[in-house]
């Protein structure tokens, strides 16, 4: 029986992949997390490709189950501190269970292997639980808190930040990918 995390890969973002990201994107699952949660419309969404073909700085990944795209892993590099932020959304929502932490590893491997970053940075409402408990669960730690930070819903948000260092990765890794192979010993 084949391994499940070997059902999962992260690739580079393709102009094909623009429709689907597009219909995720807008979605009011996945807007609801976002700090701008305006639909998008595809000339928009479009143009914002084409810009960020030209930015060495962005990179957005795209991630797979058994060779379908259900995901977005992005980072924003700042190469003069060796840091990126990241960003990320499962847009199917019928997948196993531990397919975010699957993408969560995938992301760190890339960021911190690929990419050599020295540090990855996150952000989460405070509000968004899930999302918390997710940079927790990959080793990351709680930076601070801005306090009222974000105007979402003619409401101000509290904006938890997440930092995860590559030594800590490095530490954190096989943790989490035993967390994964247990996950996928249950059946769960």
């Amino acid at each position: 029986m084949m391994p499940i995390i070997e059902k999962y890969e992260v690739r580079l973002m393709e102009t094909s992949d623009l429709n689907q990201v597009l219909e995720w994107r807008n979605s009011l699952r996945i807007r609801a997390s976002m700090y701008s949660d305006h639909i998008i419309s595809m000339d928009a969404h479009q143009a914002w490709f084409e810009r960020i073909q030209h930015d060495p700085s962005i990179t957005y990944l795209i991630f797979e189950f058994e060779n379908k795209p259900v995901g977005v892993v992005n980072f924003k590099l700042d190469d003069s501190h060796h840091r990126a932020y990241w960003g990320f959304y499962l847009g199917s929502d019928d997948l196993p269970k531990g397919s975010g932490t699957v993408m969560g590893y995938m992301g760190c491997n890339y960021v911190f292997e690929t990419l050599s970053i020295r540090k990855l940075c996150g952000e989460a409402f405070a509000f968004n639980q899930d999302s918390v408990r997710f940079h927790q669960k990959l080793g990351f730690t709680q930076e601070g808190l801005l306090k009222q930070h974000v105007l979402k819903n003619d409401h101000y948000e509290d904006v938890i930040l997440f930092g995860q260092l590559d030594e800590q990765w490095k530490l954190n890794k096989e943790m989490v990918y035993q967390l994964i192979m247990k996950t996928n010993t249950k059946g769960e």
